[in-house]
């Protein structure tokens, strides 16, 4: 069993990697033009939030942790990359809003949930407390998407919905539910349940619509919005 449970959270580990690096392109294109045009930095902000606690939650699991904390450390590595080149070619206004998300998020609150997690409380009591915020964030973290399964229902298009993003979100949450389910974790059971069930609903959206033409009478405001909203991050395990 001991190596079953390694090798589902290697496979796990290898995929969330694919998907820590899946905005590299986004980030390509941003420094090529030199602007973060209309894209928004919120999504990076919270999945940074998001990987440093789980890596903390690892760290301090006493068993089946170790995998959880490798590749979440992994992920505040990319992230970090990623909110220095936004803070670098974001124009001043979306530069100084995003350094008051980074300073409210990833450091005030990321501070107190780690002192009040620390100082208060001890033991079972304190991991259990730590992974009902993982959970919870994750669970945000994976409904980024709905916005996007939205507007492929309304223009009947999957543009704005890539498909490899959804099949690794497909992966990630099935192979991650099944760790959780092996190692008996609730806090990562449950929102990587939730997002295998996102991620088997963008790939049947995606095969009912890949073939479709966009309907006649769809604004370009509506993929204009679709472009805005496209989920360029992945959520962490």
């Amino acid at each position: 069993m001991e190596g079953l449970i390694i090798f589902i959270g290697v496979i796990g580990n290898i995929i969330s990697v694919l998907m820590f690096l899946a905005p590299v392109g986004t980030f390509w294109r941003i420094v090529k033009h030199r602007s973060t045009e209309d894209f928004e930095s919120l999504p990076y902000v919270c999945t940074f939030l998001n990987s440093f606690l789980w890596t903390y939650y690892g760290i301090i699991r006493p068993a089946g942790g170790l995998l959880v904390a490798t590749v979440n450390g992994f992920g505040v590595v990319v992230e970090i990359i990623y909110l220095i080149l936004f803070l670098v070619y974001a124009p001043a206004k979306m530069r100084a809003k995003t350094a008051i998300l980074i300073g409210t998020l990833d450091v005030g609150f990321l501070v107190a949930a780690i002192l009040a997690t620390w100082l208060a409380l001890q033991g079972e009591t304190r991991i259990d407390a730590l992974g009902f915020i993982c959970a919870g964030l994750n669970i945000i973290m994976y409904g980024s998407p709905l916005v996007a399964m939205k507007t492929v229902i309304t223009t009947k298009s999957v543009e704005y919905m890539p498909f490899f993003l959804s099949f690794f979100f497909f992966l990630n949450g099935g192979v991650w539910t099944l760790y959780a389910w092996l190692i008996r974790d609730v806090f990562l059971g449950v929102p990587n349940g939730i997002g295998f069930l996102l991620g088997t609903t963008q790939l049947v959206l995606y095969a009912i619509y890949r073939n479709a033409k966009p309907a006649d009478n769809i604004s370009s405001g509506l993929l204009e919005e679709g472009r805005q909203h496209e989920p360029l991050i992945s959520p962490s395990s």
